[in-house]
Protein backbone atom coordinates (compact mmCIF):
# COMPACT_ATOMS: atom_id res chain seq x y z
CA UNK A 1 0.00 0.00 0.00
CA UNK A 2 1.05 3.71 -0.67
CA UNK A 3 1.83 5.54 2.06
CA UNK A 4 -1.43 8.32 1.55
CA UNK A 5 0.04 10.93 4.14
CA UNK A 6 3.33 11.62 2.11
CA UNK A 7 1.67 10.88 -1.69
CA UNK A 8 0.16 14.45 -2.29
CA UNK A 9 3.24 16.43 -1.24
CA UNK A 10 5.63 14.82 -4.04
CA UNK A 11 6.84 17.38 -6.66
CA UNK A 12 6.84 14.41 -9.40
CA UNK A 13 2.82 13.92 -9.36
CA UNK A 14 0.72 15.29 -12.11
CA UNK A 15 -2.31 14.92 -10.24
CA UNK A 16 -2.54 15.08 -6.02
CA UNK A 17 -6.12 14.07 -4.80
CA UNK A 18 -6.56 14.45 -1.05
CA UNK A 19 -9.71 14.01 0.81
CA UNK A 20 -12.08 14.10 -2.45
CA UNK A 21 -15.44 13.07 -2.29
CA UNK A 22 -18.25 13.70 -4.69
CA UNK A 23 -22.10 12.92 -4.88
CA UNK A 24 -24.76 12.77 -7.21
CA UNK A 25 -28.36 14.41 -6.36
CA UNK A 26 -29.49 15.56 -3.43
CA UNK A 27 -31.78 14.98 -0.19
CA UNK A 28 -33.01 11.65 -0.40
CA UNK A 29 -31.54 10.81 -3.89
CA UNK A 30 -28.16 11.76 -3.07
CA UNK A 31 -26.09 9.56 -3.85
CA UNK A 32 -21.70 9.27 -2.74
CA UNK A 33 -19.74 7.86 -5.71
CA UNK A 34 -16.68 8.99 -4.13
CA UNK A 35 -14.84 9.17 -0.50
CA UNK A 36 -11.80 10.53 0.63
CA UNK A 37 -9.98 9.57 -2.07
CA UNK A 38 -6.01 10.15 -1.92
CA UNK A 39 -4.89 9.45 -5.48
CA UNK A 40 -1.61 10.59 -7.15
CA UNK A 41 -0.19 10.00 -10.99
CA UNK A 42 3.39 10.80 -11.55
CA UNK A 43 5.23 12.40 -15.23
CA UNK A 44 6.62 9.61 -16.95
CA UNK A 45 4.38 6.95 -15.60
CA UNK A 46 1.28 5.24 -17.04
CA UNK A 47 -1.71 4.70 -13.84
CA UNK A 48 -4.10 2.51 -14.38
CA UNK A 49 -7.96 3.17 -12.65
CA UNK A 50 -9.78 -0.68 -11.99
CA UNK A 51 -12.37 -1.63 -10.46
CA UNK A 52 -16.20 -2.42 -11.26
CA UNK A 53 -18.80 -0.50 -13.66
CA UNK A 54 -20.49 1.86 -11.65
CA UNK A 55 -17.74 2.54 -8.96
CA UNK A 56 -16.48 6.07 -9.52
CA UNK A 57 -13.51 5.35 -11.83
CA UNK A 58 -15.23 7.79 -14.83
CA UNK A 59 -16.39 10.18 -12.04
CA UNK A 60 -12.54 10.81 -10.93
CA UNK A 61 -11.33 10.62 -14.37
CA UNK A 62 -13.29 13.68 -15.17
CA UNK A 63 -12.99 15.50 -12.14
CA UNK A 64 -8.97 15.17 -13.11
CA UNK A 65 -9.74 16.21 -16.80
CA UNK A 66 -11.88 19.61 -15.17
CA UNK A 67 -14.64 18.30 -16.75
CA UNK A 68 -16.61 18.55 -13.64
CA UNK A 69 -16.53 20.30 -10.81
CA UNK A 70 -14.37 19.44 -8.07
CA UNK A 71 -16.70 19.65 -4.62
CA UNK A 72 -14.61 19.70 -1.59
CA UNK A 73 -11.41 18.24 -0.29
CA UNK A 74 -8.14 19.18 -2.60
CA UNK A 75 -7.34 17.89 -6.13
CA UNK A 76 -4.29 19.22 -7.68
CA UNK A 77 -3.71 18.94 -11.76
CA UNK A 78 -0.26 20.13 -13.11
CA UNK A 79 0.11 22.28 -9.86
CA UNK A 80 -3.52 23.79 -10.45
CA UNK A 81 -6.38 23.51 -7.46
CA UNK A 82 -8.93 22.43 -9.22
CA UNK A 83 -11.07 22.89 -5.80
CA UNK A 84 -13.34 26.88 -7.02
CA UNK A 85 -11.16 27.33 -10.26
CA UNK A 86 -12.70 30.02 -12.33
CA UNK A 87 -13.43 28.95 -15.81
CA UNK A 88 -10.74 30.62 -17.59
CA UNK A 89 -8.34 28.63 -15.31
CA UNK A 90 -10.38 25.60 -16.12
CA UNK A 91 -10.14 26.11 -20.02
CA UNK A 92 -6.48 27.17 -19.73
CA UNK A 93 -6.17 23.93 -18.12
CA UNK A 94 -7.92 21.09 -20.22
CA UNK A 95 -5.74 22.67 -23.03
CA UNK A 96 -2.40 21.21 -21.07
CA UNK A 97 -4.20 17.86 -21.05
CA UNK A 98 -4.96 15.01 -23.75
CA UNK A 99 -8.10 13.34 -24.09
CA UNK A 100 -8.40 9.81 -25.67
CA UNK A 101 -12.45 8.08 -25.43
CA UNK A 102 -13.69 4.96 -25.52
CA UNK A 103 -15.25 6.02 -28.95
CA UNK A 104 -12.54 7.99 -30.43
CA UNK A 105 -14.58 11.06 -30.82
CA UNK A 106 -12.97 11.65 -34.69
CA UNK A 107 -15.10 13.66 -36.67
CA UNK A 108 -16.18 11.29 -39.72
CA UNK A 109 -15.73 14.41 -42.30
CA UNK A 110 -11.97 15.41 -41.96
CA UNK A 111 -9.18 12.96 -42.76
CA UNK A 112 -7.16 11.43 -40.12
CA UNK A 113 -4.42 14.20 -40.76
CA UNK A 114 -6.57 17.02 -40.22
CA UNK A 115 -8.38 15.62 -37.28
CA UNK A 116 -5.36 16.32 -35.73
CA UNK A 117 -4.89 19.34 -37.36
CA UNK A 118 -7.91 20.89 -35.60
CA UNK A 119 -6.88 20.71 -32.08
CA UNK A 120 -3.45 22.42 -33.13
CA UNK A 121 -6.06 25.17 -34.61
CA UNK A 122 -5.62 26.35 -30.76
CA UNK A 123 -1.74 26.52 -31.36
CA UNK A 124 -1.19 27.76 -34.10
CA UNK A 125 -2.77 30.02 -36.94
CA UNK A 126 0.22 28.71 -39.47
CA UNK A 127 -1.33 26.17 -41.48
CA UNK A 128 1.95 24.69 -42.77
CA UNK A 129 3.19 24.44 -39.64
CA UNK A 130 -0.22 23.06 -38.63
CA UNK A 131 0.01 20.05 -41.00
CA UNK A 132 4.09 19.72 -40.29
CA UNK A 133 3.35 19.30 -36.98
CA UNK A 134 0.07 16.88 -37.05
CA UNK A 135 2.17 14.53 -39.69
CA UNK A 136 5.47 14.19 -37.43
CA UNK A 137 2.73 12.44 -34.78
CA UNK A 138 0.87 10.50 -37.24
CA UNK A 139 4.19 9.51 -38.49
CA UNK A 140 5.35 8.56 -35.05
CA UNK A 141 2.71 6.46 -34.44
CA UNK A 142 2.88 4.38 -37.57
CA UNK A 143 0.33 6.12 -39.90
CA UNK A 144 2.48 7.84 -42.01
CA UNK A 145 0.86 6.43 -44.93
CA UNK A 146 -2.94 6.55 -43.79
CA UNK A 147 -2.63 10.63 -43.20
CA UNK A 148 -5.35 11.33 -46.18
CA UNK A 149 -7.73 8.45 -44.53
CA UNK A 150 -10.50 9.19 -42.89
CA UNK A 151 -11.98 7.32 -40.08
CA UNK A 152 -14.58 4.83 -41.92
CA UNK A 153 -11.16 3.08 -43.85
CA UNK A 154 -9.13 2.87 -40.59
CA UNK A 155 -9.15 -0.47 -38.14
CA UNK A 156 -10.08 -0.01 -34.74
CA UNK A 157 -6.23 0.36 -33.46
CA UNK A 158 -5.50 2.56 -36.82
CA UNK A 159 -8.57 4.99 -35.45
CA UNK A 160 -7.39 5.24 -31.23
CA UNK A 161 -3.44 5.75 -32.95
CA UNK A 162 -5.08 9.02 -34.82
CA UNK A 163 -6.87 9.22 -30.96
CA UNK A 164 -3.47 9.52 -29.43
CA UNK A 165 -1.56 11.28 -32.05
CA UNK A 166 -4.52 14.41 -31.37
CA UNK A 167 -4.01 13.83 -27.53
CA UNK A 168 -0.49 14.46 -28.26
CA UNK A 169 -0.44 17.24 -30.45
CA UNK A 170 -0.87 19.60 -27.81
CA UNK A 171 2.58 18.38 -26.15
CA UNK A 172 0.18 17.08 -23.13
CA UNK A 173 2.14 17.13 -19.91
CA UNK A 174 -0.89 14.67 -19.05
CA UNK A 175 -3.19 12.72 -20.95
CA UNK A 176 -6.19 11.13 -19.75
CA UNK A 177 -7.72 8.12 -21.37
CA UNK A 178 -11.39 6.22 -20.94
CA UNK A 179 -11.45 2.69 -21.95
CA UNK A 180 -8.83 2.76 -24.53
CA UNK A 181 -8.59 -0.49 -25.38
CA UNK A 182 -12.36 -1.40 -25.04
CA UNK A 183 -13.22 -1.80 -28.70
CA UNK A 184 -9.83 -3.20 -29.60
CA UNK A 185 -8.72 -6.90 -30.28
CA UNK A 186 -5.46 -8.03 -28.06
CA UNK A 187 -3.05 -7.18 -30.05
CA UNK A 188 -4.52 -3.95 -31.25
CA UNK A 189 -4.84 -2.71 -27.54
CA UNK A 190 -1.71 -4.13 -26.22
CA UNK A 191 -0.13 -2.48 -29.39
CA UNK A 192 -1.31 1.60 -28.23
CA UNK A 193 -0.83 1.15 -24.73
CA UNK A 194 2.66 0.25 -25.38
CA UNK A 195 3.06 2.85 -27.85
CA UNK A 196 1.24 5.45 -25.10
CA UNK A 197 3.62 3.97 -22.32
CA UNK A 198 6.95 4.36 -25.03
CA UNK A 199 5.37 8.58 -25.48
CA UNK A 200 5.12 9.02 -21.91
CA UNK A 201 8.51 8.26 -20.98
CA UNK A 202 9.91 9.88 -23.96
CA UNK A 203 8.05 13.03 -23.01
CA UNK A 204 8.11 12.53 -19.64
CA UNK A 205 4.45 12.93 -19.25
CA UNK A 206 1.84 11.09 -17.55
CA UNK A 207 -1.09 8.81 -18.49
CA UNK A 208 -3.66 8.20 -16.60
CA UNK A 209 -6.03 5.05 -17.82
CA UNK A 210 -9.50 3.96 -16.33
CA UNK A 211 -9.89 0.30 -17.63
CA UNK A 212 -11.33 -3.00 -16.97
CA UNK A 213 -8.59 -4.63 -19.83
CA UNK A 214 -6.57 -6.11 -16.91
CA UNK A 215 -3.70 -6.91 -19.27
CA UNK A 216 -2.62 -3.72 -19.33
CA UNK A 217 -1.12 -4.03 -15.71
CA UNK A 218 2.51 -4.69 -16.87
CA UNK A 219 2.41 -1.24 -18.89
CA UNK A 220 1.41 0.74 -15.08
CA UNK A 221 3.59 1.44 -13.14
CA UNK A 222 1.31 2.37 -10.60
CA UNK A 223 -2.47 0.66 -10.34
CA UNK A 224 -5.38 2.02 -7.71
CA UNK A 225 -8.71 0.22 -7.53
CA UNK A 226 -11.83 1.59 -6.94
CA UNK A 227 -14.73 0.12 -5.29
CA UNK A 228 -17.80 1.35 -4.04
CA UNK A 229 -16.64 5.25 -3.81
CA UNK A 230 -13.28 3.93 -2.15
CA UNK A 231 -9.93 3.99 -3.77
CA UNK A 232 -6.64 1.70 -2.97
CA UNK A 233 -3.15 0.51 -4.20
CA UNK A 234 -3.77 -2.56 -5.85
Amino acid sequence: MIDQSNSCHESANLVEACGVNYTYGSGHLKRNVLSDIHFVAKRGEITLLIGPSGSGKSTLLTLIGALRSCQNGSLKVLGEELLDINEASRIRLRRRIGFIFQSHNLVRALTAIENVELVLRLKSNDSIFRYNKAYEILNSVGLSEHVSSYPSQLSGGQRQRVAIARALAMEPALILADEPTASLDRSSGEEVIRMLSEMCYRRNAGAVLVTHDLRLEKYAKRIWRIEDGLISSY
